[in-house]
C-alpha cells in the first residue's frame, strides 16, 4: 500500500474494534479525562459543535470528571478560555481559545472555505466586507471590548462599504438577509469576528483581537499541519476524504495536504482498507471497546468518525442519519458503535428521556444506560426519568 508520500512497505493492521477503542479513549468517552477543563475537551476534539448550545454543554460535560453547564459557560464568557466561532464545515463551534490562532491560520488557506460568499459577492466585495467587519468590531466598546448585534453590525458594514452590502440576497427562514452576511464565514476564518455574549436574546459579534488580547492568526503551513494532526489524533485512523468531509474542504485538496506531509504521516490498514495516522501513533488500547454512552446532537464522535457504514451499521444507517448526515439525532453508543437514538423533553426540573435501542439491551447494558441517564440529569441540573421505547421526534434541522 502506498503512503501519501509514495513509500511502500509493511503497515500496521488494526481491526474496527481496535479503532473504536482508540477513538473512545482519545475522545474522553472510555472514561472522562482526569483533571480536564472545558477548554481541554474542546482542544482534544478539535472543536465542539455549538449550533445547539445545550448539546455542546452536554458533549463537553460528558467528558469531564465534574462540572456541567456552568463550567462551560464560565470558560466561554468569563474566563474566555473557550471561544465561539465558525468551525469545521462553517458551522458554529466552541474552540479552545488558545487554538484560535491555529484554526484561523489554517482555514484562511483552505480553498472554498468562504461558503456562500463566492456566489453572492465578488472577491473585492468580500474583502471590503471583511475589512468593514474588522474595523467596526475593533472600534466597538471604546476602552472595553463590546459586541455588536446583527442589526448594529449590519448598519456599520453598509456605512463602511455601500448600499449594495445591505441588499436582501441571502435566503433566510423568513425573507432574506443582507448581502454582506454571505461573508461572515470568511470573516470568522480570517479572525475578524467571533461570537460575543448575548445581549438579552440577541446574538452579538465581537473582535477576537480585543476579546482575546494577543490573538493573531498563525502562519498557514504550520497551522494546516497542526489541524490535520489534531484530527488524526482524535478521529484517526482516517483518509484524506474523511478529513475533507469533517473540515468542509475539497477532497482533492485534502489529498494533496496528506501528500505534502510525507513521512510525518504513517499508513495503517483498517480491516484491509488504507488509512493514516500521525507517524509513530499507530497503537490501540489492548482492551476491546466497552461502554454505553448517550451522545447529544452533533457530538464530535458521531460527526467526525468514519467510515459511516461501520459507525452506523444496520438500522442505524437509516434511523440515526439524516440523508447520510450525522449529528441530527442524539445517539445511543454501545462499545463505540451507534446502537440507538434518544430524545429528551424538559418540563421544569423534570427531564423525560426516551431511548430507542436497535437491539434488545442486556441487563448489564440497561444498568449502564440508567447510569448515563442519571449523569445526563446531573449535567442538565434536572430530575431525569428513563423510558425505553420508540423515539418519535424527527431529525434536527
Amino acid at each position: 500500500m502506498a503512503t501519501p508520500g509514495g513509500r511502500r512497505g509493511a503497515v500496521p493492521r488494526l481491526s474496527w474494534a481496535q479503532v473504536c477503542a482508540r477513538r473512545l479513549r482519545r475522545q474522553g468517552l472510555a472514561a472522562p479525562w482526569p483533571g480536564a477543563a472545558p477548554e481541554d475537551v474542546a482542544a482534544g476534539l478539535g472543536a465542539v459543535h455549538a449550533q445547539v448550545m445545550a448539546a455542546a454543554e452536554v458533549s463537553i460535560g460528558m467528558r469531564l470528571e465534574g462540572g456541567g453547564r456552568e463550567a462551560v459557560r464560565d470558560a466561554l464568557w468569563r474566563g474566555r478560555r473557550l471561544v465561539k466561532t465558525r468551525g469545521p464545515r462553517g458551522t458554529v463551534h466552541l474552540l479552545a481559545a488558545a487554538d484560535l490562532p491555529v484554526w484561523t491560520g489554517a482555514m484562511g488557506a483552505v480553498p472554498a472555505a468562504g461558503g456562500q460568499s463566492a456566489a453572492l459577492l465578488t472577491p473585492a466585495q468580500t474583502d471590503a466586507v471583511v475589512a468593514a467587519i474588522a474595523a467596526a468590531l475593533d472600534a466597538a466598546g471604546g476602552d472595553e471590548p463590546a459586541g455588536l448585534t446583527e442589526d448594529e453590525l449590519s448598519a456599520e458594514v453598509v456605512r463602511r462599504t455601500g448600499p449594495w452590502a445591505g441588499e436582501p440576497a441571502l435566503a433566510a427562514f423568513q425573507g432574506a438577509w443582507p448581502r454582506w452576511m454571505a461573508a461572515r464565514q470568511v470573516a470568522a476564518y480570517a479572525g475578524a469576528m467571533c461570537f460575543g455574549p448575548n445581549r438579552g436574546r440577541k446574538v452579538t459579534y465581537i473582535s477576537p483581537r480585543r476579546w482575546l488580547p494577543g490573538f493573531r492568526p498563525a502562519a498557514a503551513a504550520g497551522a494546516l499541519r497542526a489541524v490535520l494532526e489534531r484530527y488524526l489524533d482524535a478521529y484517526g485512523p482516517a483518509t484524506p476524504a474523511h478529513f475533507a468531509r469533517w473540515l468542509g474542504a475539497p477532497p482533492r485538496w485534502a489529498g494533496a495536504l496528506f501528500e505534502s506531509l510525507g513521512d510525518a504521516l504513517q499508513p495503517v490498514e483498517v480491516e484491509g482498507e488504507p488509512a493514516w495516522v500521525v507517524a509513530g501513533d499507530a497503537g490501540a488500547p489492548p482492551e476491546p471497546p466497552r461502554g454505553v454512552r448517550l451522545l447529544p446532537y452533533f457530538d464530535a464522535y458521531a460527526v467526525g468518525c468514519f467510515p459511516r457504514e461501520r459507525l452506523f451499521p444496520g438500522a442505524a444507517a437509516t434511523r440515526a442519519l439524516a440523508r447520510g448526515q450525522a449529528g441530527n439525532y442524539p445517539v445511543l453508543l454501545i462499545d463505540g458503535v451507534v446502537a440507538g437514538v434518544w430524545h429528551q423533553r424538559r418540563a421544569g426540573r423534570a427531564i423525560e428521556v426516551t431511548v430507542e435501542p436497535f437491539d434488545r439491551l442486556s441487563a448489564a447494558r440497561r444498568r449502564a444506560l440508567d447510569e448515563q441517564v442519571q449523569r445526563l440529569g446531573r449535567l442538565l441540573e434536572g430530575e431525569p426519568r428513563l423510558t425505553v421505547g420508540p423515539v418519535t421526534a424527527g431529525a434536527h434541522a
